[in-house]
């Protein structure tokens, strides 16, 4: 079932790219973007990313493994991944969910994240994996 945002329509297995093209993912959306939010850690803050989740298996690399890098701060448990060559964050595997890739919602092909509307903003300074308790 496609789903639209607007004039975006979402379909149940959607391509997602970085800038260059070097990068392409397949991305297994049957119930549309779930969950956009923004993050305000120092990294989300600085790349500015709507992001939105899907389970590990529903990511499939189509073309470009060799050009994505990874990126780990802090706790080290989130993987962030690149390409190497127009720097777009395309996606990453979340600490707070490691069964979940985030993937980048403005390199979905074909949508505009500002259809989305508001998007709220997740409390990533005070992340509950930074706590020590």
């Amino acid at each position: 079932m496609i789903k639209s945002i607007g004039k975006t329509e979402i379909r149940p297995k959607h391509r997602l790219s970085c800038h260059c093209g070097a990068v392409v993912l397949e991305l297994e959306l049957p119930d549309g973007i779930v969950d956009p939010r923004r993050c305000d850690c120092s990294l989300c803050r600085r790349r500015g990313a709507i992001v939105a989740s899907v389970p590990l298996a529903g990511i499939r690399i189509v073309q470009g493994a060799e050009s994505l890098r990874l990126y780990q701060f802090n706790t080290r448990e989130a993987k962030h991944y690149f390409c190497c060559h127009c720097g777009i964050y395309t996606h990453h595997q979340r600490r707070s969910n490691p069964q979940q890739y985030g993937y980048n919602v403005g390199c979905l092909d074909g949508v505009n994240p500002f259809d989305l509307g508001p998007v709220p903003t997740m409390d990533g300074v005070n992340h509950p994996r930074d706590r020590t308790t």
